[in-house]
């Protein structure tokens, strides 16, 4: 069986993305509204600078106490995101996460375009499915040995 690749785990099909300017504020209601869990920022030439996570957030603003309102973006972004390719496995961007302790990752076209971004949840569905498939054989043969 071929394993899937990042590219068509993605829960998201789309880019999300805010300026470097933008505030803490807007990144958080941006994300709500999309039930995302990044959003990249990006300079006014388009090139990406940094991500914002929900992990940030809650570790870099609101443990801090800072101001979403007043706090922009890029004083609480990861600047220089790791990337992978949309040809990168599931388990090898997942091995990557784990390795440097993140959990969300920009896919980088070959003609240098973010296509999205997989986070560690696309990893799950599934995944989970097959398991559960596996228990429901599992007690089916269980059920029928009793």
């Amino acid at each position: 069986m071929t394993e899937r690749l990042v590219s068509k785990s993605m829960s998201t099909r789309f880019v999300l993305n805010l300026l470097l300017d933008a505030s803490i504020l807007e990144a958080a209601c941006l994300m709500t509204k999309t039930n995302s869990s990044s959003v990249l920022i990006f300079d006014t030439t388009g090139q990406m600078r940094g991500i914002v996570t929900e992990r940030d957030l809650m570790t870099k603003v609101l443990a801090k106490a800072l101001d979403p309102k007043t706090t922009t973006v890029s004083q609480v972004m990861t600047p220089n995101p790791q990337c992978v390719g949309p040809d990168t496995t599931v388990s090898e961007a997942i091995l990557i996460m784990i390795e440097r302790g993140f959990r969300h990752l920009p896919i980088k076209s070959k003609d240098g375009h973010i296509t999205g971004v997989f986070s560690s949840s696309d990893a799950l569905p599934k995944e989970i499915d097959v398991a559960m498939t596996m228990a429901e054989f599992h007690r089916q043969a269980f059920d029928s040995k009793v």
